[in-house]
């Protein structure tokens, strides 16, 4: 294929993946890194959460695949689980193509095994379990051009040095290293190796129109200012932050009091439970996720509408990175503060000197009511060769619904998750459970 030919190829490829995403044009950051990883040169992005730094990277890298290789071409690590997760998924949808794994703690390392047995293009995953992998298996490195720190900051943060020192010693030929993260202070580390790196800093032309209000409440304890928060918010996607899981499990005790709904999403979690956690946040059968700053970056969630801050977190770039989560993408938000009156306020907050509310101006009216949507899983997913028009299909002619009453389809490797209306999920589980979807006989149940 000569170079004309190619260009084209790329073309018919990108705007075949832009499709994919209801993406009608790229957004200048992601234009610039695109250029920047196309030239080879080594590259420090930095941009806010939610600005599509994945696809950002993605794309161009995609272009420097060699199809008649079969092996590990691309390495990207991830600070975690849900980041290596969800970075699998947006190759995947890409449609490529090319092979892909992920590999995380948590993750059966047989399955890894399974998995790696046929070396993927693209390998993913966090420092610690790929450091693993590297120590266990024999496969090359040699053909690794192009290596991926995504949130690097993060993961030097939660303890991953010693891990990605091993691993990148171990990397002969690499000819090209990207680091992402959403903070504009990230240093970088020496042992990277960057040589003359490109920094892209899109993080002060963010465009976030983020208001931050600090309600003051007479409650030291706050947690029925709480309440009469959420019934002032109404019926809104958000995230409440906690500090430490104890705090969080005080939270959660007294949301159940009052009978709100919601999700846990903490670090003590097992994964299973954390990846439903927010599966169930995703498709909208919980509107509300109570959070460690684990929630701050590096999840694939949807656009919120609030952050509420129970309680401050120490330092500033945790606060950053937990308002990131909302006024995404020049859209709008609100970053709420939980505040006794009598406490001291934190520098940070006093520099941004935010609007204040007394807790008794607000005009509550009713709690956050349920969701309309409940959550089903399948025992069936991409391994075989099961897709989201199959499960569709299942629930519209067996299941006897309207296309309607069917939200978000997740296809993970072994399973599915689907949004269905819950008026109508306990018939739809009689009338599916225990049939063939594709070859394979399925068991559905709601989660």
């Amino acid at each position: 294929m000569n170079t004309e030919e190619k260009e084209i190829s790329d073309d018919t490829l990108m705007n075949s993946i832009l499709n994919k995403f209801e993406i009608t044009e790229l957004n200048p950051m992601q234009k610039e890194a695109g250029k920047t990883i196309r030239r080879k040169s080594d590259m420090v992005l930095l941009s806010p959460t939610g600005t599509g730094k994945t696809l950002a990277f993605l794309l161009p890298l995609i272009e420097t695949l060699d199809p008649n290789l079969e092996e590990i071409q691309i390495l990207i690590l991830v600070p975690s689980r849900e980041l290596a997760q969800q970075i699998e998924q947006v190759v995947r949808k890409m449609g490529s193509g090319y092979k892909v794994n992920a590999v995380y703690g948590g993750r059966s390392g047989n399955q890894d095994k399974i998995d790696l047995k046929h070396r993927p293009a693209i390998l993913i995953g966090t420092p610690g379990r790929i450091a693993d992998r590297f120590r266990r298996d024999r496969y090359s490195l040699d053909f690794i051009k192009t290596l991926v720190l995504d949130e690097f900051d993060k993961s030097l943060e939660i303890g991953f040095e010693n891990e990605m020192i091993d691993i990148i010693e171990t990397l002969p030929k690499v000819q090209q290293r990207i680091l992402t993260s959403a903070t504009r202070e990230a240093k970088i580390p020496k042992f990277v190796g960057l040589d003359k790196p490109v920094f892209i800093n899109y993080i002060k032309e963010s465009n976030s129109q983020l208001t931050i209000k600090t309600i003051l409440t007479q409650d030291k304890d706050k947690l029925d200012s709480l309440g009469k928060v959420l019934r002032f918010i109404g019926h809104q996607p958000g995230i409440i932050f906690c500090n430490f899981k104890d705090e969080l499990q005080r939270v959660s005790e007294y949301l159940d009091y009052i009978k709100v709904k919601y999700e846990c999403f903490h670090g003590d979690m097992e994964q299973i439970d954390r990846g439903k956690a927010l599966i169930k946040f995703r498709n909208g059968t919980s509107q509300l996720l109570l959070a460690t700053d684990l929630a701050a970056r590096g999840l694939d969630i949807p656009e919120l509408a609030f952050i509420l801050h129970y309680r401050l977190p120490l330092h500033k770039n945790e606060f950053t990175h937990r308002n990131g989560r909302t006024a995404r993408m020049n859209s709008e938000g609100v970053a709420y503060i939980l505040h006794y009156k009598r406490e001291q306020v934190v520098d940070y907050i006093r520099e941004i000197n935010p609007e204040e509310i007394n807790i008794e101006e607000l005009h509550a009216s009713n709690l956050p009511a349920p969701t309309k949507w409940t959550t089903l899983y399948i025992t069936g997913g991409r391994r075989d060769k099961i897709s989201k028009g199959d499960i569709a299909g299942l629930f519209i002619k067996q299941g006897e619904i309207q296309k309607e009453q069917i939200g978000v389809i997740e296809l993970q490797q072994s399973c599915s998750y689907v949004g269905v209306h819950s008026d109508i999920a306990e018939k739809l589980v009689g009338k599916t459970n225990n049939t063939k979807l594709k070859k394979k006989k399925v068991r559905i149940s709601i989660i």
